[in-house]
């Protein structure tokens, strides 16, 4: 059954996006079947695998307000992973929801139709807490936070940590932090390195060994409809995000090999 992951940071501009399309390309890549959501209602997930978003429908829209299935909505991208797209109107999302019942489980139910279809299901979220944010947690099993090293990263993670702690209490209790990823590295700054140094201190093994570069082809494949790893697959970027769809597979038969179990989100407090 497929290990439920969203991609979520509070802070936008971290690179959330860019992480969740070219990792599903590469998992893609090592041979995993994956679905692809996105919450978010610019829609940059969508375009950044090749899809039209105008012309997409349904949409998530539809699957969260229950005028569609996931299995119908779903698209397969040219990139080797499905894709639940997203638009525009995924912003009323917001209003329709507060007249619907159990509405921060909508996304969980309805993902449960098809979750054995697929190894990974990544949900790109919106850099905010709102109700979208919301029922992908709801759905989730572990969350991915990808974060710049710097001082307003420190403050944000903490911040979401709280939050995640809020829906473990709540809403979805086997919520738990899959990892805590390094994104537009510059090991040339001092602060950089000052900052990496203390989320390794402090998260440990959360914290994901791949880092991701600053690299001008992951900013220019989006462009192209196109995953890094189609766009330019000798990039420093690709190579990166290849390393880190590696490291994740490789951290998953890991704790199948353990049958590890988690009590907690695995941070300390």
């Amino acid at each position: 059954m497929a290990r439920i992951l969203a991609v979520t940071n509070q802070k936008g501009g971290v690179g959330k996006t860019t992480t969740a399309v070219n990792l599903s390309a590469c998992l893609a890549e090592c041979g995993q079947r994956v679905l692809l959501i996105d919450l978010d209602p610019q829609g940059n997930a969508t375009t950044g695998c090749g899809v039209v978003k105008r012309g997409a429908m349904p949409t998530v829209y539809q699957v969260l307000i229950g005028r569609s299935t996931a299995a119908q909505t779903r698209l397969t991208s040219d990139f080797g992973f499905d894709v639940l797209p997203a638009n525009r109107e995924l912003a009323g999302a917001e209003v329709d929801l507060i007249d619907l019942g159990q509405r921060e489980y909508r996304l969980r139910d309805a993902l449960g139709s098809v979750r054995e279809d697929y190894d990974f299901i990544l949900m790109d979220c919106p850099p905010a807490l709102n109700m979208l944010t919301v029922n992908g947690l709801v759905a989730a099993d572990t969350v991915m936070i990808p974060m710049q090293c710097e001082y307003y990263a420190l403050e944000g993670l903490t911040d979401l940590v709280a939050t995640l702690k809020k829906i473990r209490a709540n809403l979805n209790p086997r919520l738990e932090i899959e990892g805590l990823l390094r994104t537009m590295f510059d090991p040339r700054s001092t602060l950089t390195q000052q900052v990496s140094c203390e989320l390794e201190g402090h998260f440990g093994e959360k914290v994901y060994r791949t880092i991701i570069p600053r690299n001008v082809r992951l900013a220019e494949a989006p462009s192209y409809g196109k995953p890094v790893i189609a766009f330019d697959r000798s990039s420093k970027g690709a190579q990166a995000y290849l390393l880190l769809a590696q490291e994740i597979l490789d951290r998953r038969a890991d704790k199948k090999r353990a049958g590890a179990t988690t009590a907690g989100l695995g941070v300390e407090s």
